[in-house]
């Protein structure tokens, strides 16, 4: 007989748990919101350019893609498009594309 109240006990308990667990739901979610927001507001504060490439690549474009000044002089391009195309290029598993957009920028800047 002590067993079967204790066992009506523990479902009344569990019962009331997940009822306040779902009334608290809505505020649980609004805070999630909240901070998945703020880590986006942080990840837009990065150093890095975010989005796509454009139709047809810019100075300004190619002075981020390997990440040097417009101005740089040849020897500072070449050596940032060898660093970067070290880590990207495609036989080492990087991606073709990001590949051709690496020389198309230092095409861009060399010709100056």
């Amino acid at each position: 007989m002590v067993s079967v109240a204790v066992v009506g006990l523990g479902l009344a308990v569990v019962g009331f748990a997940g009822r306040q667990v779902l009334r608290a739901a809505p505020h649980v979610a609004k805070k999630m919101s909240d901070v998945l927001n703020t880590m986006s507001l942080e990840s837009s504060l990065s150093k890095y350019h975010k989005g796509g490439f454009e139709p047809t690549m810019s100075k300004r474009e190619a002075s981020l893609v390997l990440d040097v000044s417009p101005n740089a002089p040849k020897n500072k391009i070449r050596e940032a498009h060898r660093r970067i195309m070290l880590i990207n290029h495609p036989d080492k598993g990087g991606s073709p594309y990001i590949a051709t957009k690496i020389n198309e920028a230092k095409d861009l800047l060399d010709k100056k």
